[in-house]
């Protein structure tokens, strides 16, 4: 039950409210002095004090409990103080307002307007805590993934989610575009987890051939096959009692399915080659660009599996998105790179700002990290220009393909590949006569 601390010093007032607060669902304890409020306070936390102004005899100021609410709010910032007097005068609610009391109710109170309030100031106070606490969760998740910026709107519900899941061991699917920074939201809740201490084991799913699958997540003994001269632990082995990234998770061939689906409801496995049963205690974050309820349809991922992967989901926005973070990750990338190659390059100027809030980035902020990168290798000054980032102007496409490098022209097309099929990349794979790990490894060459 919520709790209320009552303060007056005629025990019929105390024993009137307790019995009207009750009826409301609300517990009460009642105290006669203001030495009692700072000992019940120190003792326990309450939702809120209702407090009457005076107490010693033939005193009507008000001044005693005035001079109270500074040291109550001393011990307790959050506590919502509503006041009470048989006395009222405008200056002595208005002076009790300055000093930091919520609300004031005269005596004799109305029942239904004293029990709004209360109601009321309770609301407020708990939406406040929760508030705070958010912001301080923010605050820590900041100081551990200095890396994850998110300062837009388009971010919070992702910062929440990350702050609220990370202490748990639920299993965590994250999805957006390629290049959003899955991987770094995974880093951020595992640093922010009670397995943090253990290293997070990270798999690319897309570039795991079918034959090398259960070898590379399960591990196999020496002699299960022709390259095996050695046993060697698998990464769920690895992962035990830390927590396991498996990227492009929808890149998991359907055959190999059922075996992942064993080893995330039970915890067991057997390396290949053996019939021994280990056990790992792992946390499962995954990811992918894909949409999985489109590959359950096409009858390319079961179902059963992604009800075991997606306890949470995580959908991060695209770049375009959060127009508000191009230019602190550009920052963030551009100190980082010119230590990296031993530039005093600074940051950038005017021209250069404009054209990065003008591209609409679709390889998001792996893009970026790339155009800043090259930026500060090509530039001569102290800080980037705009012909230093190699992008087109708004509204453009891109310059004749003669002009183009062939790495420049494969990055176009693999671009056009993306954005055609809504940036799933098995798709854009497939279109470009690619295979799965051929294609990711072209993403990471060119910061798509």
């Amino acid at each position: 039950m919520i709790r209320i601390l009552i303060a007056d010093d005629q025990r019929d007032v105390l024993e009137a409210l307790r019995i009207l607060l009750k009826g409301e669902g609300y517990q009460t304890e009642g105290v006669t002095s203001l030495a009692g409020v700072f000992h019940a306070l120190e003792k326990k936390e309450y939702a809120l004090l209702l407090m009457d102004l005076n107490y010693t005899r033939d005193t009507t100021s008000g001044q005693e409990g005035i001079a109270a609410i500074p040291r109550i709010q001393e011990i307790d910032k959050t506590l919502p103080i509503v006041v009470m007097t048989a006395w009222a005068t405008i200056e002595l609610a208005v002076d009790a307002m300055k000093r930091g009391a919520r609300d004031f109710v005269t005596k004799p109170w109305d029942n239904q307007r004293l029990v709004t309030i209360v109601r009321t100031q309770i609301e407020l106070a708990a939406a406040l805590r929760r508030e705070r606490k958010l912001e301080a969760e923010n605050e820590m998740l900041r100081g551990t993934m200095p890396d994850l910026i998110a300062q837009s709107p388009a971010m919070r519900p992702v910062i929440e989610m990350i702050s609220r899941v990370a202490p748990s061991d639920a299993n965590v699917l994250i999805t957006g575009e390629n290049g959003t920074g899955k991987s770094l939201v995974a880093r951020a809740i595992h640093a922010l987890s009670p397995r943090s201490a253990r290293t997070m084991i990270t798999v690319n799913m897309g570039g795991l051939s079918e034959t090398l699958f259960e070898s590379e997540l399960f591990g196999h003994v020496k002699g299960a096959f022709t390259d095996a001269k050695t046993d060697r632990a698998g990464r769920f082995e690895l992962a035990d009692e830390s927590t396991l990234f498996m990227d492009e998770i929808a890149n998991i061939p359907l055959a190999q399915q059922a075996k992942l689906l064993r080893v995330i409801e039970t915890g067991d496995f057997e390396r290949v080659g053996s019939s021994k049963t280990l056990h790992a205690n792992v946390r499962i974050i995954s990811a992918t660009n894909a949409n999985l309820e489109n590959e359950i349809a096409a009858g390319r991922f079961r179902q059963d599996l992604l009800f075991r992967l997606n306890t949470i989901q995580i959908e991060l926005p695209p770049l375009r998105d959060r127009r508000e973070d191009i230019m602190p990750l550009a920052n963030s990338f551009v100190r980082q790179h010119a230590d990296r190659y031993r530039k005093h390059v600074t940051g950038f100027d005017e021209s250069a700002r404009e054209r990065l809030l003008q591209h609409r980035f679709p390889g998001n902020i792996r893009e970026l990290d790339h155009v800043v990168e090259r930026a500060v290798l090509m530039t001569q000054d102290r800080q980037v220009h705009a012909a230093d980032l190699g992008l087109t102007t708004a509204g453009s496409e891109s310059r004749d393909v003669e002009e183009m490098s062939l790495e420049e022209v494969e990055a176009f097309l693999i671009k056009k590949a993306l954005a055609r099929n809504d940036g799933n990349a098995r798709k854009a794979a497939e279109a470009l006569g690619l295979s799965r790990s051929a294609f990711y490894r072209r993403l990471q060459q060119y910061g798509l």
